[in-house]
């Protein structure tokens, strides 16, 4: 132990001059070994990991241009859409204007057909109007005679000839 202490206690031997790197054996070695890890890392390491991430890459890409494609898809679905809900809003507005010249139509003829039964009802009231308003008259004109005779004889008080 004694021996180990003296040979701790003695410096190794010192130079002049300051030395910066010491150049021996274990720097090349040092450097061999950093030459083989990097060649290791690369092979196991880098290598994977890049491919990973450049099949990464191009899933997320494959999916932005199928998103990209299928929002295409349903825009032209939509406008597909549209353009038939126009269309059925023209037809329908076109199928919606004959049905109400086809109701205007039935309407005119129902009204002219009523107007036709009133007037027809009405001459035929209005002839049996007149044919017992004749007929009442020619027997008031019949009665009218003979009154008129013995009402001047009752306010004359004598026999009056007609």
């Amino acid at each position: 132990m004694i021996s180990a202490l003296i040979m701790l206690s003695t410096a190794a031997p010192q130079s002049l001059e300051p030395q910066l790197i010491d150049l021996d054996g274990t720097a090349f070695i040092q450097f061999g070994l950093f030459l083989l890890l990097m060649l290791a890392l690369r092979r196991f390491l880098w290598r994977p990991y890049l491919a990973v991430l450049g099949e990464r890459t191009a899933r997320v890409e494959g999916y932005k241009q199928e998103a990209v494609r299928l929002e295409a898809e349903a825009a032209a679905r939509l406008a597909r859409a549209e353009a038939a809900m126009a269309e059925a809003r023209r037809v329908g507005a076109g199928e919606r204007v004959a049905a109400r010249a086809v109701a205007h139509k039935r309407e005119q003829e129902l009204l002219a057909a009523a107007n036709a039964a009133a007037q027809k009802t009405l001459a035929e009231a209005r002839a049996r109007v007149g044919a017992a308003l004749a007929s009442e008259r020619a027997k008031l004109q019949q009665t009218a005679g003979a009154m008129g005779v013995q009402a001047a004889r009752k306010i004359l008080g004598r026999e009056v000839s007609a």
